[in-house]
């Protein structure tokens, strides 16, 4: 029986989940075992109850997209259908778990890469990321759920002059467009991650599971569905025991 070498990495490090993409003689590329880790690493995570968790990538990338050098092809069109079904799953599953995902960037983060990034609640980048969708400049299609997050992140316009372009864009950029949260030097990436994690691994997590719901789905439904939810949240966090103390020990501090 052949092993076959893991290429996602996947620890817990004090209540906080760590998440590697270990591909890195193919800038970690995408071919179909790294989703199906991927996923399953996220699925044990959501299982160990993390408070918060990280997505970064080995070696001189975060992810440079799909691997389309890889010989495993697809037989016909309902395996390729299920591919790509699978590569959507990340994206469920992300902004599915209670706990907020964090991407740490840094050099490529191009395509299905670009893709995973943005499918996480927040985005800290290092100074040498380097971002971009080429997928129309070489014949396929953005996956991942892009079509719905780009454009409600940036605007329409700005989302499709970034797909038909497939211009590449620096950390900066990225900053500026909003599609990022923060922007540091590559040798301290990962103790930000860490410090973002930890800080949100302090919050009541019911609430934070919540507000994380809430806002994903908001950005999908009108307004009086998005009344009736924060309806729905506030009946569910008010009476736990993690908001009765946050709010026992903000009246201890006093008024701002």
């Amino acid at each position: 029986m052949i092993t076959r070498k893991a290429v996602v990495e996947c620890e817990i490090r004090q209540e906080i989940g760590w998440i590697h993409l270990n591909r890195p003689e193919r800038l970690n590329a995408v071919i179909p075992q790294l989703v199906e880790e991927l996923y399953g690493s996220l699925d044990k995570l959501e299982r160990e109850g993390v408070r918060a968790a990280i997505l970064a990538g080995r070696g001189n990338a975060f992810c440079a997209g799909h691997d389309l050098r890889h010989e495993e092809k697809p037989e016909n069109e309902a395996e390729l259908r299920l591919n790509l079904q699978k590569i959507q799953d990340i994206t469920r599953k992300i902004q599915r778990v209670p706990f907020p995902v964090i991407a740490a960037v840094h050099g490529y983060a191009l395509g299905a890469g670009c893709e995973f990034a943005l499918g996480c609640d927040l985005i800290i980048a290092a100074q040498d990321a380097e971002f971009g969708f080429p997928e129309v400049s070489v014949g396929l299609s953005v996956t991942g759920g892009i079509s719905h997050i780009l454009p409600i992140t940036i605007g329409l316009v700005r989302a499709k002059e970034l797909l038909f372009s497939g211009e590449r864009f620096g950390a900066s950029q990225a900053l500026h467009l909003g599609l990022i949260n923060k922007v540091v030097h590559h040798t301290v990436l990962a103790e930000e991650a860490d410090k973002w994690a930890k800080r949100l691994a302090e919050l009541p997590q019911v609430a934070l599971a919540k507000a994380k719901f809430a806002l994903n789905r908001g950005a999908q439904c009108d307004l009086e569905a998005a009344f009736e939810l924060e309806i729905e949240h506030a009946l569910a966090t008010v009476q736990t025991i993690e908001s009765k103390q946050a709010a026992e020990e903000f009246r201890k501090k006093g008024s701002v």
